[in-house]
């Protein structure tokens, strides 16, 4: 759980375009920006979206794809990566002096080039690499007459879950797709996340379904404050994001939430208000793992 209340901020990133470089600077900018603050949040965390280097599509991930490269026992060298993607993330968490949850970007693997990941990455306020998020469920859906997409046609899963331990608590990291899968919430829930952080992309078909309603339902479920960040809508793209990027509180309540366009929203993350909800309506010593097996064990 959280061991001191903080704010964090999520940046619903546009104006993403062809070029990587572009993409990177414009990042850098907003990074710096949410990082100041508004005048009623300092935060302490700040989450971009995902793929926020590329336009998303499975045809931009291969040519967008970086090897990140790391050592061994995951002590990862931000100096020795061949992502300039990932050398900005250090570089402007280091300059913030903030836990940065760097969106996504396609990663293509050290060792074998045909094998593409959609991975985030974490950093730590002194810019050190402390994590990396392989997206585990890969986005392959078909609702006819409406969308069809398939990253598994590039794409690879990853194979861990992801938690972070920052000086303001612990914090779980999936990627979009992942929400649909309440279990990667709830073992970060009962191994003392105090909230789980998508970034994600879902569009005009699936985010007004069912993107506040998996947040929401990912928060009241483990009683964990759950952030949801988008890109902003781009209608000019060949892919179009939902946006809404929000924060939910441990009772279910949107206490956050942006429209489409690019927008940095804010919200104080605090361990009181976890507390209270599982003292109040107390789930988490009712559970009844005699008769269900415990997916954290």
């Amino acid at each position: 759980m959280a061991t001191q209340a903080f704010d964090l901020a999520l940046i619903q990133l546009g104006n993403v375009s062809g070029s990587k470089e572009h993409n990177l600077q414009h990042a850098r900018e907003m990074v710096v920006k949410a990082a100041a603050g508004d005048g009623n949040f300092k935060p302490r965390v700040v989450v971009l979206p995902e793929c926020f280097n590329s336009p998303y599509g499975v045809k931009y991930f291969p040519e967008y794809a970086e090897k990140i490269g790391f050592q061994n026992d995951q002590q990862y060298d931000v100096e020795k990566s061949q992502s300039d993607s990932i050398k900005m993330l250090s570089s402007v968490a280091k300059e913030t002096g903030v836990w940065l949850v760097g969106g996504s970007i396609p990663e293509r693997d050290v060792s074998d080039n045909s094998v593409l990941y959609n991975t985030s990455t974490i950093y730590s306020p002194e810019g050190k690499l402390v994590g990396i998020h392989r997206k585990v469920h890969l986005f392959d859906i078909d609702i006819p007459g409406k969308i069809t997409f398939q990253e598994s046609k590039v794409l690879t899963g990853g194979s861990q879950i992801t938690q972070i331990d920052t000086d303001v608590g612990r914090l779980g990291v999936a990627i979009c797709y992942d929400v649909r899968f309440p279990e990667l919430a709830m073992i970060a829930a009962r191994q003392g996340c105090a909230a789980m952080i998508y970034p994600g992309a879902f569009n005009l078909t699936t985010g007004p379904l069912h993107w506040e309603l998996l947040a929401r339902g990912r928060a009241v479920d483990n009683q964990i404050y759950v952030a949801m960040c988008s890109p902003a809508r781009d209608t000019s793209a060949d892919y179009h994001a939902w946006g809404h990027s929000m924060i939910v509180d441990p009772l279910g309540k949107v206490v956050t939430e942006a429209d489409e366009a690019e927008r940095i929203v804010y919200a104080r993350i605090d361990p009181e208000a976890i507390k209270e909800a599982r003292k109040n309506i107390p789930v988490t010593i009712q559970r009844r793992f005699d008769v269900y097996p415990d997916v954290s064990a």
